[in-house]
C-alpha cells in the first residue's frame, strides 16, 4: 500500500522524554494512522486502519505488550 505521508502533521506523546527515541503518529486524511520512528523521519512508516489502531491502543492500555520481567 502506498500512502503519501508528505505534509502530514506528525506528533509525539506528551510523555516523550525528548531524547529522540520516540515514535511519531499522524492522523491521515483517509482516516488511517501513520506511525514512524522519530530518528528517521524520511524512512519507512507503518500505516494502520482505524480498527487496527484501536486494537493496538486497547492492547497497550491493557498491558498486552508489556515486556515480561526476568
Amino acid at each position: 500500500m502506498n500512502v503519501d505521508l508528505s505534509g502530514m502533521n506528525w506528533f509525539k506523546s506528551s510523555y516523550s522524554e525528548g531524547s529522540g527515541q520516540c515514535v511519531e503518529v499522524a492522523w491521515l486524511d483517509s482516516g488511517k494512522v501513520g506511525v514512524r520512528d522519530s530518528k528517521n523521519p524520511t524512512g519507512p512508516a507503518l500505516v494502520f486502519t482505524p480498527s487496527e489502531w484501536d486494537a493496538f491502543a486497547a492492547g497497550m492500555q491493557d498491558g498486552e505488550f508489556t515486556r515480561p520481567t526476568a
